[in-house]
Formats: C-alpha cells, sequence, structure tokens
C-alpha cells in the first residue's frame, strides 16, 4: 500500500514536471518566433507575418498558461443580421456556431498603422468551414416568413482582410472578403421539409451563389467580424506582447 501511494505520489510529481516543462517550452518557442521582430526595423511588418505563419500549430491546442485559449475550431454562441434589401427586410439569428481552417490559413500580408494603433492583414484560406442553426424572420412584399433549422457553409479559395483597433481594454474588428473561389451553402427546412423540392432548390443556390452574391457577403463578413472579435477579445486580451516584441 505504501509502494502503491509513492508510486501515485512520484507519477502526480512527474505529469506536474512535464505540464510545467511544456508551458516553458511553448512560451520560450513563441518568444523566440518573436524575437526578431523589431519595433525600429524596417523589416518589422514582414516579420510579423513570418510570426504569425509559425503560430499556426498553436491554433488548434492553445497555450493555455498565456490566456490563449483553442480556436481552431471557432465556437460562437450567437451572431445576429438584421437588414433591409430590396423592400424585404430580416432577422437571422445564426446560434451555436462552429467555424474550421484556421489552422490551415497564411497570411498573406500585414501592415502596423502606429498612428491609429491598428494592425491591417490578409489571410488566405484553402478552406473555411462554418455550420451551425438558424432562425429566419422576414417581411417579403407583406408576407411573414419564418423558418429554423441547420446550416453549413463552405468557402473554396477564400481570402480576406482584417482591420483591428484597440478600444480601451477591448478591441474593433472588421473583417471584409477580398475574394471568393467557390462555395457550398446547405440551409436545412427552407421549405418546411418537403426534401425533394429542398434539394432542388439547394442544387439552384449553389449553381447560382455568384450572381447573388451582393446579398450573401455581408452575412460572411458579419460572422468572420465575430469569430476575430471573440479570438482577439478572449484569447489575445492579456497577451504580454510587450515581453515579446522589443525595440
Amino acid at each position: 500500500m505504501r509502494f502503491l501511494k509513492y508510486a501515485i505520489s512520484v507519477s502526480a510529481i512527474v505529469l506536474c514536471y512535464l505540464q510545467i516543462a511544456s508551458s516553458d517550452r511553448e512560451a520560450f518557442e513563441i518568444q523566440n518566433i518573436f524575437s526578431k521582430c523589431k519595433r525600429s526595423s524596417t523589416d518589422f511588418d514582414a516579420c510579423v507575418k513570418r510570426a504569425f505563419n509559425k503560430l499556426r500549430p498553436y491554433f488548434k491546442r492553445g497555450v493555455p498558461d498565456m490566456g490563449i485559449a483553442p480556436f481552431d475550431p471557432h465556437f460562437a454562441k450567437e451572431v445576429k443580421q438584421i437588414r433591409s434589401i430590396f423592400g424585404m427586410g430580416y432577422t437571422l439569428t445564426l446560434r451555436d456556431v462552429f467555424e474550421r481552417g484556421w489552422s490551415q490559413s497564411t497570411v498573406t500580408k500585414y501592415k502596423t498603422d502606429w498612428a491609429n494603433n491598428r494592425i491591417i492583414y490578409s489571410q488566405y484560406f484553402p478552406e473555411k468551414w462554418l455550420e451551425g442553426n438558424y432562425d429566419f424572420k422576414g417581411d417579403m412584399l407583406g408576407l411573414e416568413v419564418e423558418r429554423s433549422g441547420r446550416w453549413n457553409l463552405t468557402l473554396r479559395d477564400y481570402s480576406q482582410t482584417t482591420r483591428i483597433k484597440r478600444n480601451g481594454s477591448g478591441v474593433d474588428v472588421n473583417v471584409e472578403i477580398d475574394h471568393i473561389g467557390d462555395m457550398d451553402i446547405h440551409v436545412g427546412n427552407l421549405l418546411r421539409g418537403k426534401s425533394v423540392m429542398e434539394l432542388v432548390l439547394d442544387s439552384l443556390i449553389n449553381a447560382t451563389w455568384k450572381p447573388g452574391f451582393a446579398v450573401i457577403r455581408p452575412l460572411i463578413n458579419d460572422l468572420v467580424s465575430t469569430a476575430f472579435t471573440d479570438i482577439w477579445s478572449k484569447s489575445f486580451k492579456d497577451f504580454p506582447v510587450q515581453e515579446f516584441i522589443k525595440d
């Protein structure tokens, strides 16, 4: 019995040591990634771009001891959009949204706007996947429409530009789509469960999404802006950037 207690104690100590060693190693690796980036250097923006791309292995597991939570997939409890387009007003609420593809992305451009305390960068995703539940309430030519169900969206050959500005203790994030090479979108219960007609409508939407892209674009911008606001506000709010980037 004493030997068993001793073995358990030793095992606990070893696990704690491994956890501490792992945390120290990750902090050292991140510090090493940013150590070459000097604010006074003309290469600063290019250096930060390279550093961001080297951080991709951490997107899925995060760095808990530095307050960085995993964000691939990213989870948003709710995203709401209220619009009026072509005489139709609607409220679309997306709930329990999962967004995947961050660890496959690449930062292609990065610029620090020192005067406005802002950073601007462009990012490329070979694929981005989103899924969740939706509630739709609209007024179409005097007719009220209500629908709810599941949805999913796949974006391929996708790029976006993100602007992040510090606002007191938080951040303001704006994301705009630069390019979408291809897209698949599936929305359940559009015709109240009429499965055959819904499959036909589903195929029609995916075959003709480009002409209607102007309608879909603001929604995608809202989705990814919400995701980035959550990520930067929750995971990077307390990131000790001054310890990693120095003059």
